[in-house]
């Protein structure tokens, strides 16, 4: 046979073969993901935000011939609950998920609910064993989640609050023009548990910072930040710490662009969710976020991942992407695999052996408290096309230029995990 009609053959079969393994994938019962996230109210745009993360993670798995199983190749199937932010809307939408038949679930975005969840989760895997249940948490960083509350159940994707406050302070502690600091959180246990690390590290690292001001609001009632901006601007702070999120970060720098504060914000998440465009040009240079991964992060593969995910959601308002929930459902599907089936005890012995590596980025899971472990990088917004600067957030015209990029082994901070394992 010439070569040309050879390869020509050859390319239908494949052709053809892989349309058969696309419909024998789709014809297969997916594993579900339950999502328990805000999807309605102040904080909805964060819980979609969320979906979008992981419904593309889990088109990538899906893309590849999905989760590799004796039994054939299953697709993932990412569920949405909604918890409207509060804990027993989130604690119901548990209750309907293992009745749905769903053995992993997801949360991240409120660590008071992320304690609840996962105290129910363990009251119910101990109660039924036959239906037991694993916890995926991307974004809830209270370190007590993986300290003093620690459960095989659990496995945190994201870099406690402790640890986020340490690389944000290998920015502070060089940065001479912050000579006093007002602190501002929310007032639930993440919050907290933000002002307290700050409050330490500051203590341990720059003594001669003084604390203008520290206060604590409720979480997502406050609609004018303007008086406290107003407390802020009085109190002569050269900096604020706050570790915000939502709409209550982006009201907080209006406020205080409104009220000519001129100081400098160090964040948790300044660097989405609207905070950008709503500080301007009075936030260049003077909006500093940590996070895992950021848009700007030098490397091809960082570029190429990015460009990935805004050619799926080209919309700006859409453009909101994180690397851990992307290793975090990596994890999974590696971990199912390991195990070669889908059950809470096997999967999660796999999980604590995760080693996952995506677009250069590379993160691993510590058994002993079920804390992943990756790098962490710290950003300072500026104006899109400054050196640096070649990707903007949201369409906004601002983006994040990183100014410190801290390893793995950097980040990581010990834990006073006490696992009982079954």
């Amino acid at each position: 046979m010439e070569p040309v009609r050879r390869r020509v053959l050859k390319t239908a079969a494949a052709a053809l073969s892989a349309g058969a393994f696309g419909r024998a994938l789709a014809q297969a019962a997916p594993i579900r993901v339950a999502m328990i996230e805000t999807l309605s109210g102040p904080f909805a745009n964060t819980g979609e935000a969320v979906f979008r993360n992981l419904v593309w993670a889990a088109e990538r798995v899906n893309a590849r011939g999905g989760v590799r199983l004796p039994g054939g190749a299953r697709p993932l199937e990412i569920v949405r609950y909604d918890s409207k932010g509060q804990t027993e809307e989130a604690l119901s939408a548990l209750r309907s998920a293992i009745d749905d038949g769903v053995r992993f679930v997801t949360q991240g975005n409120s660590s008071a609910i992320a304690a609840a969840l996962l105290d129910a989760l363990n009251k119910h895997n101990e109660r039924v064993p036959e239906r037991r249940a694993l916890y995926l948490n991307y974004s809830a960083v209270d370190p007590i989640l993986t300290n003093e509350l620690c459960s095989f159940w659990h496995f945190r994707f994201d870099a406690h609050a402790d640890m986020r406050m340490a690389a944000l302070m290998q920015v502070l502690r060089e940065d001479a023009g912050v000579r006093s600091v007002y602190l501002l959180g929310q007032d639930y246990s993440f919050g907290r548990a933000v002002l307290r690390e700050a409050r330490r590290q500051l203590q341990a690292q720059r003594p001669d910072v003084s604390i203008a001001g520290d206060e604590l609001h409720p979480m997502g009632r406050i609609k004018d930040f303007l008086p406290y901006a107003a407390k802020i601007k009085a109190s002569g702070a050269s900096a604020v710490i706050t570790g915000n999120w939502g709409n209550d970060l982006t009201l907080l720098v209006k406020a205080a662009r409104e009220a000519g504060f001129d100081g400098k914000f160090y964040t948790f998440y300044g660097n989405a969710l609207g905070a950008p465009a709503a500080i301007g040009d009075a936030g260049i240079g003077k909006v500093v976020a940590v996070a895992d991964w950021l848009p700007n992060l030098p490397g091809t593969q960082s570029e190429t991942f990015y460009q990935a995910f805004r050619t799926r959601y080209p919309k700006p308002a859409d453009d909101y992407v994180h690397m851990r929930m992307q290793l975090m459902v990596e994890a999974l599907a590696q971990a199912v695999e390991t195990a070669a089936r889908v059950e809470a005890v096997p999967v999660a012995q796999a999980l604590e052996r995760a080693d996952v590596t995506l677009y250069g980025q590379q993160g691993r899971m510590r058994a002993s408290d079920h804390q992943f472990q990756q790098p962490l990088v710290v950003g300072v917004m500026d104006r899109q096309g400054a050196p640096g600067v070649r990707f903007d957030v949201e369409g906004s015209g601002y983006g994040f230029r990183v100014i410190r990029q801290v390893t793995a082994a950097q980040a990581e901070m010990p834990s006073s995990c006490r696992m009982a394992r079954p």
